[in-house]
């Protein structure tokens, strides 16, 4: 996934703007469409009636390897939002259920660390992208046609590979395979949002900043992910030992007042420098959200995972399908209002994970006011 998905999100921005003559409009709509399935993954619950969660990921990740395959044939506004939904259904519906089986099968004092080894490997396959990013555009000078083809199929080869050797691992606690919304879930659901919302400011507009208004080529925002991924590949381990040792509590803390520092610095960067050093430090606080999955597993019922994730990720788009439209038409006039927004959303977060108990579980999922 990560190798794949790695491919598509560097070439993106270069592409829209050197092929397909995107304005900030235009991006903003490409990626409120390409949050849709994000909005709609509520239904993979209703998919698991049908087919094992172990298959599902396996057709999602073929899903998406297709969709980034097809990107460079279409190089128009239409075709660009259609090869786009493809990709991100399948990259979706794989999140959901790499979340519901990953808080299935872990034993919670695992589940931080394990994550934390789990963004190293995929650090290693999103390098491994980076550099037939860099070897074909810059030594073989492939055009992004073929780059995304050859990273897609690639991708469908390893997909057919897994079907054919990893056995079908034995099911965890039987999943809930309805919808519900848990009243003592409510912070996990207000974070999660708070959290979609502010990451798709960062997802959309850092890097559409560095290449709109710095003029970074795309060797330039494929050295910033080498750099950022290269800190993941060595630092996430230790970021997952961490949340485990001082609690999902002061790691959310530390997350989020660090990103309100970064999202004001992006909003008064005026040099390429500052915003090249501001998106790696966001990187690396992105690995610290991995708190907030590990304070789910501790609070819910096991039975809940598959359908709790399946919630949780629309509830996490519910403002992404529509940011980056709005903020898209801010862009036009003010670049760095966008970001002043983004620093209002960590601040609510950093408000709001106040209430995470030190040692949250399912009889003190929160802490309740005096």
């Amino acid at each position: 996934m990560a190798m794949v998905f790695a491919t598509w999100q560097t070439l993106l921005n270069n592409f829209v703007v050197e092929v397909a003559q995107f304005d900030g409009a235009q991006i903003g709509m490409l990626q409120s469409l390409r949050e849709v399935p994000g909005f709609l993954a509520f239904t993979a619950v209703f998919v698991l009636l049908v087919m094992r969660e172990q298959t599902m990921i396996l057709v999602s990740l073929a899903l998406m390897c297709i969709g980034v395959s097809l990107t460079g044939y279409f190089p128009s506004e239409l075709g660009l939002y259609a090869t786009t939904v493809v990709m991100s259904v399948g990259f979706h519906y794989y999140e959901t259920i790499n979340q519901s089986l990953t808080l299935q099968w872990l034993p919670k004092d695992k589940t931080a660390e394990f994550m934390g080894k789990s963004l190293s490997v995929k650090a290693a396959g999103s390098l491994l992208a980076y550099g037939v990013i860099y070897a074909g555009m810059s030594w073989l000078e492939l055009d992004y046609q073929w780059i995304y083809l050859l990273t897609g199929l690639s991708g469908l080869a390893l997909v057919a590979y897994l079907v054919w050797s990893v056995p079908m691992f034995q099911q965890g606690p039987i999943q809930h395979k309805h919808l519900f919304l848990r009243k003592n879930y409510w912070l996990y659901y207000g974070l999660t949002f708070l959290s979609g919302a502010r990451r798709q400011i960062f997802v959309v507009f850092a890097g559409f900043l560095m290449v709109e208004k710095f003029g970074f080529t795309v060797t330039d925002i494929t050295a910033l992910f080498v750099i950022n991924y290269l800190f993941n590949l060595t630092c996430a381990p230790a970021i997952g030992r961490l949340i485990k040792h001082i609690g999902d509590r002061r790691a959310l803390i530390v997350e989020y007042v660090g990103l309100i520092l970064v999202f004001i610095g992006y909003g008064l960067a005026d040099q390429a420098w500052q915003a090249g050093t501001l998106y790696v430090i966001d990187h690396l606080l992105f690995a610290l959200a991995i708190a907030l999955k590990s304070y789910l597993q501790k609070i819910a019922d096991p039975q809940d995972m598959a359908a709790t994730a399946s919630v949780s990720f629309t509830i996490n788009h519910i403002a992404a399908v529509v940011i980056p439209a709005l903020l898209g038409l801010v862009w036009l006039t003010d670049h760095g209002l966008v970001f002043f927004v983004g620093a209002g959303f960590a601040l609510l977060s950093l408000l709001l994970c106040l209430a995470v108990p030190v040692s949250p579980s399912p009889q003190q999922p929160y802490l309740k006011p005096l």
